[in-house]
């Protein structure tokens, strides 16, 4: 009966510690307590946290690594794709562009025939200057045909085969071309050069050659068409013991730009070589 009481006792005297505990630390009282028997405890749980880590990390990083290399030339090849289709959709664009001012030169030029022909080639030598198309004799491409595009002038047919011809560039140095000025009436020439330049020779000295004239084929010679624009003065070389006057021409064709041309297929080239008097 003793031991019962005493049981009854001691359980009874643990509850009342056990609420007194419990009251007292919902009040607050017991904070600092809890916080300095607990402080060991979070630093030993926050090492081995950080351990885990570290092992996991060591464990897991290399997979990382190989996954991103992987992602990374993914994109890479995505954007090297993407970047290949602007730049063929840009060079469609052009082309259509391209075209379309051809074929507007067409409507608003009937008075000639023009064939279309695309540039499949250029002369390699930096001291000529050729293309190539893709129109030949086939086509009803004959040499000496000029060539133009929606701009102006661009050269003439020099050599042809059946399925290809090729086109001197009037920048070539062994290309001359008969020419006037619009403003004024006079008869001059233009000659290539190897670095390209086109330069008008043959003014004389008493015209006012102004910067930015416009310079047209004159029709003479018989090798092309009048009034076919060529480009602007830019700069006059007079000197006062020279018979004539020059300047350099800026050409409103972009040679280094041609895609696609028209062949101008019903103009007949007149060879008047023969009656040209040779000095002896």
């Amino acid at each position: 009966m003793k031991i019962n009481l005493s049981n009854i006792w001691l359980t009874g005297v643990i509850s009342v510690i056990a609420v007194g505990l419990i009251l007292l630390a919902l009040g607050g009282y017991l904070s600092p307590v809890i916080n300095a028997v607990s402080q060991p405890f979070l630093g030993i749980q926050e090492w081995i946290s950080s351990r885990y880590v570290a092992i996991y990390q060591l464990v897991n990083t290399p997979q990382d690594v190989n996954e991103l290399r992987t992602s990374n030339i993914e994109l890479e090849n995505e954007v090297s794709r993407l970047q290949a289709q602007i730049i063929e959709l840009e060079q469609q664009l052009g082309e259509k562009e391209v075209l379309e001012a051809l074929l507007n030169y067409e409507q608003d030029n009937p008075e000639s025939s023009y064939m279309a022909a695309s540039v499949i080639g250029r002369d390699p030598s930096p001291f000529l200057h050729y293309i190539i198309i893709d129109r030949g004799s086939d086509d009803g491409v004959f040499s000496g045909m000029p060539v133009i595009t929606q701009s102006g002038l661009v050269g003439r047919i020099d050599a042809v085969t059946s399925q290809a011809a090729r086109v001197q560039l009037i920048t070539d140095p062994k290309s001359i071309v008969n020419v006037k000025l619009e403003t004024q009436k006079i008869n001059a020439q233009i000659n290539g050069s190897i670095t390209g330049e086109i330069t008008l020779e043959m003014v004389p000295q008493d015209i006012n050659l102004v910067s930015g004239d416009l310079i047209l084929t004159s029709g003479l010679g018989g090798a092309y068409p009048s009034n076919l624009p060529i480009g602007q003065v830019v700069s006059v070389r007079k000197l006062e013991n020279d018979l004539f006057q020059s300047a350099t021409i800026q050409p409103v064709v972009d040679f280094n730009a041609l895609q696609a041309l028209l062949v101008i297929t019903n103009f007949k080239p007149v060879d008047i070589t023969p009656l040209i008097p040779v000095e002896n």
